[in-house]
């Protein structure tokens, strides 16, 4: 029988029960002046390693943009196929799967089937830009994309015939669990990831400044948490606090209204892009990247040596940018947190020191995407489709019979309609 320390009595569980109520707890909301996360100095040890991780992930950021849309393009594709790893592996079991030779394998099948299907849609018309010069390939990439939907329902349909194949007796649960998992993945990757492609060939600044301000947003959360944190935010995420919450969410604000207007006086960042070159790009900025300039000579004394001062007009859209990052946004996160304390794990994987994972560091940013586009779309880009998509789309899907005798009718409608107003 147990005994209590220091005396020879039993320790009943009465007696254990009085011992564990008259036991103090550590608050850690008290010690260190109320500080949650200066605890010890593993806290500056862990600090130095993300502080550098994200040095180095800046600056690697900054070479892909440098590089231009197709570049970015491509580091989306990787960052995907790093989430799909870690998330395919969440749920795996190495005894079930030693069972099933091949059956991972029909998992990648089915994430680049969908792969094929999301950028054959979303990058048809850059590609056919590129390849307008030469006839051959135009012929071959028009073929391609007129059949594009046939093929990866082809090629879904294989995966779903490979998968009844390969069930196997007393395995049927875990099958079909993975197979549920894995669609669901290529819900959460494609379907928000691909709307970050879109935004891309819109125009750099529309990816650009959405990313950039959940950045800005995830470091000064850390740094205002990491000195001024003193009252838990939310149970999802222990160390998340109102003081960095509050303190990230006007610095971003800020940070959105100011870095609108560096990048939007770069054509480089405000062009779109038409096809799938790497070239440098000249347009017409357009009416949100002209600056409207605003008086200050009533509102500031006469010695200050500025009179007036120059807005973008995309700058007050920017401002919606930065309250959707700093208020929205980080409940990808929390969502995510919630996530891995379902599955009893620290991160979804460990590719970045000091980060965790890849999709541990995409999970705002997802949300933070789908929100970009769907404000590009709804209140930046006309409502009415411009002439010159409408020209693309019928040359890309129409023969040049077919174009000609489009030619003439619509010659014969303006014809018409011009002898009836007369």
């Amino acid at each position: 029988m147990q005994r209590d320390n220091g005396t020879n009595m039993p320790q009943t569980p009465r007696s254990r029960h009085r011992r564990r109520l008259n036991e103090v707890t550590p608050d850690p909301s008290r010690s260190n002046g109320g500080n949650l996360l200066i605890d010890d100095h593993s806290k500056y040890r862990s600090f130095m390693i993300r502080a550098r991780s994200t040095v180095w992930m800046i600056l690697g950021f900054a070479f892909i943009i440098y590089m231009g849309h197709l570049y970015i393009t491509a580091m989306i594709v990787v960052i995907q196929i790093f989430m799909a790893k870690e998330l395919f592996n969440l749920l795996r079991r190495s005894h079930e799967d030693r069972q099933l030779p091949g059956f991972r394998l029909l998992n990648w099948h089915f994430f680049f089937t969908a792969m094929l299907f999301v950028y054959g849609r979303i990058l048809n018309q850059q590609l056919v830009n590129t390849v307008t010069p030469t006839k051959v390939l135009y012929r071959f990439v028009s073929g391609l994309i007129k059949y594009h939907t046939a093929i990866c329902y082809s090629l879904y349909i294989s995966g779903f015939v490979w998968f009844i194949l390969t069930l196997k007796k007393k395995m049927y649960k875990y099958q079909f669990g993975q197979y549920a998992w894995t669609h669901m993945i290529l819900i959460v990757v494609f379907g928000q990831s691909s709307f970050t492609v879109a935004s891309i060939f819109e125009g750099m600044f529309w990816f650009l400044l959405p990313a950039t301000l959940i950045v800005i947003n995830d470091i000064a959360a850390y740094i205002f948490g990491f000195f001024f944190g003193r009252t838990p935010l939310i149970k999802l995420s222990p160390k998340k606090t109102w003081e960095g919450f509050i303190g990230a969410s006007f610095s971003t604000i800020i940070s959105a209204f100011v870095v609108a207007n560096i990048m939007g006086h770069s054509q480089w960042m405000t062009c779109p892009r038409k096809d799938l070159s790497t070239g440098w790009l000249h347009c017409d900025p357009g009416p949100l990247f002209k600056p409207d300039y605003y008086s200050l000579g009533r509102t500031l004394p006469e010695w200050f040596p500025w009179k007036e001062m120059s807005i973008l007009p995309v700058q007050w859209h920017a401002l919606c940018f930065g309250l959707f990052a700093s208020i929205i946004a980080p409940f990808g996160g929390f969502f995510a947190s919630g996530f891995k304390r379902a599955f009893n794990i620290k991160d979804f994987g460990d590719s970045i020191p000091g980060h965790g994972g890849i999709t541990d560091r995409m999970d705002c940013q997802m949300v933070m995407a789908v929100f970009a586009y769907i404000y590009h779309q709804s209140f930046i880009v006309p409502q009415n489709f411009p002439v010159e998509m409408i020209l693309d789309q019928i040359l890309m899907s129409l023969s040049l019979e077919d174009q000609q005798a489009l030619f003439v009718k619509l010659g014969q409608i303006i014809q018409e309609r011009t002898i009836g107003k007369a």
